[in-house]
């Protein structure tokens, strides 16, 4: 029996992309006041984007609870010969805790591995599509698990907000606070380091952080594996896939879009880059 690929809707693939590789999604909880729903389950990409542009309520987000995770293992584990559960950084989120306790509470006898990604969005869905891919070829858990960690080091981030205002109001914001104090009108950067959101620059302006995310990309050596991750811009994702095609395939850069998730805390006009190296 295959191994089976677990991750939760921080990691923001695209839905077919997900079904087609057989990768269970569980998804965060995202709070409208009193209306909880379920990211990209009870709430599109879409819908959200919407309310949080025009609601006067800021949402907030909830990851999922041990129960969650418990049932998506309770479904994999009649045909799987083992599990890896692959999540969002644990400095920014509790998921990686619920997952842990849900694998204790597992009764089955199907071996889980529960691995903190120290990363977010696209950043950890590449490594998750690989593991994926991995799977599906037929490659046992434990090479699954060993070359997650030692791709993990590997990948990469770059990362445009338009504001840090919606990071500051639901309390992700960590080292980034670094940049409040910056004129209103700069564009912040930012990437991860050891699970965490740092600062990574600012651009003057949109166009040039769209040169910063640009200049990312060509500077890294030996790509395996690139995606564009925007939430609000489509057309804006589309013309920077066409530039990195001087240093990429074209066709082979992923284009996914933040979720619900992420979203609410990054903001409208979020782009993101993500890379996994050699």
């Amino acid at each position: 029996m295959p191994v089976k690929i677990v991750t939760d809707s921080g990691a923001d693939l695209p839905t077919e992309l997900a079904e087609e590789l057989g990768i269970a999604v569980v998804p965060v909880y995202v709070r409208f006041g009193e209306e909880v729903y379920r990211d990209r389950v009870s709430i599109s990409e879409d819908e959200f984007y919407e309310r949080l542009t025009h609601d006067p309520v800021h949402p907030n987000t909830t990851q999922p609870g041990p129960q969650d995770f418990l049932e998506a293992y309770q479904k994999l584990s009649a045909d799987a010969d083992g599990i890896v559960s692959i999540h969002i950084t644990g400095k920014l989120s509790g998921t990686y805790n619920s997952a842990l306790m849900a694998k204790d509470m597992l009764e089955t006898g199907c071996p889980v591995e529960v691995i903190d990604s120290e990363m977010l969005s696209m950043n950890l869905g590449l490594i998750v599509i690989a593991a994926a891919e991995m799977a599906k070829a037929g490659e046992s858990m434990d090479k699954i698990v060993e070359w997650v960690k030692q791709a993990m080091p590997k990948s990469s981030m770059l990362f445009l907000l338009d504001t840090l205002e919606y990071l500051r109001r639901g309390g992700r914001i960590g080292k980034a606070k670094a940049l409040l104090g910056s004129v209103l009108n700069l564009k912040p950067m930012l990437t991860i380091k050891d699970g965490e959101l740092v600062p990574a620059g600012q651009a003057r302006t949109r166009a040039k952080g769209m040169d910063k995310l640009f200049d990312f990309a060509k500077e890294v050596a030996d790509i395996q594996d690139l995606a564009v991750v925007y939430n609000t811009t489509p057309d804006e994702a589309q013309a920077l896939v066409e530039r990195l095609g001087s240093v990429f395939d074209k066709e082979k850069i992923r284009i996914a879009r933040v979720g619900p998730g992420l979203g609410a805390h990054a903001g409208p006009g979020a782009m993101l880059v993500a890379i996994r190296g050699k």
